[in-house]
């Protein structure tokens, strides 16, 4: 058993980043649906849940990383990037929650154009996010870093995009919304939707890293 205990171990760290993928783009499809059904409170309490369960998901899978961390000897690419992708990660699974609980205790009543584009943008972000950490643990391959590496330029493009539309939706909500409490609060659902697409460019900027040091 001690002798067990002293081998080398490679912790299945590209698995689990797999799996925190899965649960960052499950929260992100139920934060679609809730917006998308937003004037059915049932429905709006069901993907809200649906929300929880996926970020609550992704916070064991992090935590399972952190532990392998402290204990596998030999890890498959760099400790400070292993860390510092899952727990980036993990930050759009926390801001894709934190952009639900946040309707809910501003009492938002409607969903707005500029609300449904920056969803979408950031569920589109999340997807390819999970397609190219499903790519890493195959990036010895030049073809698939190649691949990798496109996705990760797609990500930063569609964050540009989120961009574009924050600073339209900002322009238009301070012309043309009277009301200085409503402004206030779409204000802060529009800087929280777009900070899920920059916090994706943050993950896609550090699997970047990894192909270039690993590839």
């Amino acid at each position: 058993m001690l002798f067990g205990k002293l081998l080398p171990q490679e912790g299945n760290f590209f698995e689990m980043f797999n799996q925190h993928a899965e649960r960052i783009v499950e929260a992100a499809h139920a934060f679609s649906q809730l917006v998308a059904n937003y004037n059915d409170p049932h429905l709006r309490e069901k993907y809200n849940q649906d929300v929880d369960n996926a970020e609550r998901a992704a916070d064991r899978v992090t935590h399972e990383v952190n532990r392998a961390l402290h204990k596998t000897f030999i890890t498959p690419i760099d400790r400070e990037q292993i860390h510092s992708l899952i727990n980036t990660m993990d930050d759009v699974a926390d801001l894709i929650q934190d952009s639900a609980e946040t309707m809910s205790l501003y009492d938002i009543r409607h969903m707005t154009e500029e609300i449904s584009r920056l969803t979408d943008l950031s569920l589109k972000c999340c997807e390819r996010v999970r397609d190219a950490v499903k790519l890493l643990s195959r990036i010895a391959d030049a073809s698939v870093a190649e691949a990798a590496l496109k996705t990760c330029e797609e990500i930063d493009r569609l964050e540009g995009d989120a961009d574009r539309v924050m600073r339209s939706a900002m322009s238009k909500l301070f012309r043309e919304e009277p009301d200085v409490r409503e402004v206030i609060k779409l204000k802060a659902i529009y800087e929280l939707l777009e900070t899920i697409t920059d916090k994706c460019e943050d993950v896609a900027n550090l699997i970047e890293g990894v192909i270039l040091e690993n590839s």
